[in-house]
């Protein structure tokens, strides 16, 4: 007996609907948003840039044009004169030991909350989601006095710390949700393979976490390297303030000897470290930043 058999014809491909009125207009708002937020940040930066150059009657007389004459002594004046150099170097230290140290202690703390049970683990992440929350305004008066007590006022390794310490809960919060995401099974055939908690962590799970790491790490460095009221309070001496320390002191100087094309070449070294970081590493911020999301 014959069975007859039919085939259903495929359906082709539909063609994609245009866009409705009201997406195209949003679409539109969207980007000329983007477009009006991309030259409000952008040319505030070029003028600096472009008056670092100029002279100081030029700055006045001529403020939104080319410089007549490129004065790069000007940047040798700040770096020099106005000591930005060593503000400069001493931010560099306290940010970069103190990006390093947050980023280990971090990691290891979001390791340990994202993979292991124990009682109280979930009191000890939502204190760091609380940590983030909580104003440094509060903490300036009883942070100093700690400081003071333990010895440590006015001294690298205590802003180190303080840092380290005002970084950690984002860190924490940030990397305990990407560590939950990283697959599991790899840990438990190391450990089979007589490989121990801390070797699985170091050698499995931190190379995998690459780019959530990379990410809050960037993240932090900008953050702490615009920091100003943290080590305004807990370092007092002058020889070692950092680079927000440095400008605040050159833009009161600087105004009163009317050395403005100082102050401002002073004000682009300080923003070509943040610039420079983020024009670098912007596609693997976004990278690391997909990577948590989607997984």
């Amino acid at each position: 007996m014959a069975v007859e058999t039919r085939v259903r014809p495929v359906a082709p491909d539909e063609p994609e609907r245009p866009a409705r009125g009201g997406d195209r207009t949003l679409n539109a708002f969207s980007h000329g948003f983007l477009v009006l937020w991309a030259v409000l940040v952008v040319v505030p930066l070029l003028w600096a840039v472009l008056t670092a150059f100029k002279s100081d009657r030029e700055i006045f007389t001529n403020p939104w044009g080319l410089p007549s004459t490129w004065h790069v002594e000007n940047f040798v004046r700040a770096w020099t004169t106005a000591n930005i150099g060593r503000y400069f170097l001493n931010s560099a230290v306290v940010v970069c030991a103190a990006v390093v140290l947050v980023m280990l202690l971090g990691a290891m703390v979001a390791y340990v909350l994202a993979r292991y049970e124990f009682p109280g683990r979930g009191a000890i992440y939502y204190t760091f989601v609380a940590g983030m929350t909580f104003p440094i305004f509060l903490a300036l008066v009883p942070l100093f006095f700690v400081v003071q007590n333990l010895g440590m006022l006015g001294t690298y390794h205590g802003l180190v710390l303080v840092y380290t310490a005002y970084a950690l809960p984002f860190t924490v919060f940030f990397l305990t949700s990407f560590f939950r995401t990283l697959p599991g099974a790899l840990v438990e055939a190391a450990m089979l393979d007589g490989c121990s908690h801390a070797g699985a962590f170091f050698r499995i799970m931190l190379p995998l976490a690459r780019p959530g790491m990379i990410s809050v790490g960037i993240l932090n460095f900008l953050g702490l390297w615009n920091q100003f009221l943290l080590p305004l309070v807990l370092m007092p001496d002058s020889d070692r303030y950092v680079l927000s320390q440095g400008l605040a002191v050159l833009a009161a100087n600087q105004g009163y000897r009317s050395d403005w094309s100082a102050l401002f070449a002073g004000l682009v070294i300080a923003l070509l470290p943040v610039v420079a970081v983020y024009v670098a590493f912007q596609r693997r911020i976004q990278d690391g930043l997909n990577v948590g999301a989607l997984k």
